[in-house]
């Protein structure tokens, strides 16, 4: 080597500790899937931020995340779940069904999911304790307090025989929840008929055979869709005078007269934390399956009195919160 190849190297030798300390971490990117749309979802995100936010991860300064909306089209989950994998996203945040969808997309990438129910029941874990693969989260129990909201519907109004059931076929809980309530229903000596709808067209159409066949009430099914449908529901059983039960405290915020389930945002937020503990490095596998413990009973005492019902005090008592 002549000497000045030789001082030529130890030049680009001595720049080379310059370099690694100017170069800047890596930003962690996280994806989000979700079966709707933004525009129904903003009190959702914000919960998610701020579980990130409670493990130092602040959206945009040291965090990004991708989102991908399905608009309620269930079909598109498995692409949009793909892209998120194929992107390297550091871990994948996902409610409701899309889980399915992520699940089916990578054994790798961890996956921080809100059921409906038993996640063990539903394949997604092998236990609650020790999840043992890529997925952990939270069970929010959705489905198994069907008979719960049936007794409170039957408790609100006590004359009923004939209660409806309003399902989303394309949500993969929609057959255990119908099975569950029609032994509830069996207990009780009630009649059920099911309606289904999975677009805003087939939940005016569901809503004609509820003029149609005057069922006593009327209990809304699970599912993101139908919280974002939120307002079209409660404009609709508020218009055909049909007292109403959901599991969504938001279709009670927009005029529904109860709902009765786990606090969601809460769940949400935990979901946010989690993720921010696998960004920091624990594994899916070591991070126990959360069970909702929190849940809510929300009487919209408007809408009862537009209905002509009186509200017992008994559930006024229970009560979570009694909107006026």
């Amino acid at each position: 080597m002549n000497r000045r190849s030789f001082i030529a190297g130890l030049g680009s030798a001595a720049a080379w500790p310059v370099l690694a300390r100017g170069q800047q971490p890596t930003m962690p990117v996280i994806g989000f899937l979700d079966p709707t749309s933004p525009d129904s979802n903003a009190d959702r995100l914000r919960a998610f931020r701020d579980g990130l936010k409670d493990t130092g991860y602040v959206e945009g300064e040291n965090v990004a995340i991708l989102y991908r909306w399905a608009e309620n089209q269930n079909d598109r989950l498995p692409s949009l779940a793909a892209d998120l994998v194929d992107r390297h996203v550091a871990a994948i945040a996902t409610p409701g069904a899309a889980v399915f969808a992520a699940k089916a997309a990578t054994t790798i990438t961890p996956i921080v999911f809100i059921a409906a129910e038993d996640p063990v029941k539903l394949g997604l874990v092998v236990s609650l304790a020790r999840p043992g693969g890529n997925l952990t989260g939270i069970n929010i129990f959705n489905e198994e307090l069907v008979a719960k909201r049936l007794e409170l519907l039957r408790e609100m109004v006590p004359r009923a025989t004939r209660v409806a059931v309003l399902v989303d076929p394309t949500n993969r809980e929609a057959e255990t929840a119908v099975r569950d309530l029609e032994a509830a229903a069996r207990a009780m000596g009630l009649q059920i008929q099911v309606l289904n709808a999975s677009t805003s067209r087939e939940i005016e159409a569901a809503f004609a055979t509820v003029v149609r066949e005057h069922p006593d009430a009327l209990i809304i099914g699970g599912g993101p869709f139908y919280n974002t449908r939120r307002v079209q529901l409660a404009i609709l059983a508020a218009r055909h005078v049909v007292p109403m039960i959901s599991s969504a405290r938001a279709i009670a915020d927009a005029g529904g007269l109860m709902s009765y389930g786990s606090d969601v945002l809460h769940a949400i937020r935990q979901a946010g934390v989690y993720t921010g503990r696998i960004l920091k490095g624990a594994k899916p596998a070591d991070l126990p399956v959360i069970q909702a413990t929190k849940f809510e009973l929300v009487i919209n005492l408007t809408t009862a009195k537009a209905l002509g019902l009186e509200v017992p005090h008994s559930l006024l008592a229970r009560a979570d919160e009694v909107m006026e």
